[in-house]
């Protein structure tokens, strides 16, 4: 059995779309985390982090939202939701892979919750300032490689494969939407957030966690 512990909005949402990207029948289990489930001790046995997303899978517990698409990934290499070993994208996916969660995510993070940074007000709301500075500079950085992907005629992030970093792009340039610069003002994102939200796959994780417009 496949169980995805998740909430709505949330760094989950990557992996419920690859798993319905998958089309591999699994159980979502809700986590309120605005009531502090995610603290408690029964799911503090899962990720001693108090973080969703955490996957179980045959027995075996996987917290953090970037390894957890790749595991699932790596599980159906039929799928190319991830280059093989060997394929020449297969280090590109891995460096951006990583540069979207130490980089992009991180800040995005410290835009979200400056307070757990500063003790002070005004040393929170700087580092919310110096955070969304960063999240704008790397926001080109994305729209960089999908421009040089589009001129080639390529359609996804990697080129012309719709892999898990498709889904991470676009889980984190959702959470811009209320920027003052949302990643759906750039002009060379746009178009893949709309091509994202066409997938089925993406679709369906939308519609079951019953999300409010505007989706990006």
């Amino acid at each position: 059995m496949i169980r995805l512990h998740h909430s709505p909005s949330s760094a989950s949402m990557a992996p419920q779309i690859v798993l319905e990207a998958l089309g591999w029948p699994h159980e979502l289990v809700p986590v309120d985390t605005q009531a502090g489930q995610q603290r408690s001790e029964e799911f503090l046995k899962l990720n001693p982090n108090g973080r969703v997303p955490v996957l179980e899978w045959n027995g075996q517990v996987i917290f953090e939202t970037a390894a957890i698409c790749w595991h699932l990934a790596e599980q159906a290499p039929e799928a190319g939701l991830i280059p093989a070993i060997g394929d020449p994208l297969r280090p590109q996916a891995l460096k951006w892979m990583m540069w979207l969660t130490n980089t992009l995510q991180s800040d995005l993070i410290l835009h979200f919750y400056p307070g757990r940074w500063s003790q002070t007000e005004a040393g929170a709301a700087e580092v919310r300032q110096q955070a969304t500075a960063r999240v704008n500079a790397a926001l080109f950085q994305v729209q960089d490689q999908l421009q040089a992907q589009a001129a080639a005629g390529q359609p996804w992030f990697l080129g012309d494969r719709f892999s898990i970093l498709d889904v991470y792009v676009f889980m984190l340039c959702r959470w811009t939407r209320h920027f003052d610069h949302p990643a759906r003002g750039y002009p060379g994102i746009a178009p893949f957030l709309k091509h994202m939200l066409a997938q089925p796959c993406v679709d369906r994780v939308m519609r079951q966690q019953a999300l409010p417009q505007p989706w990006v």
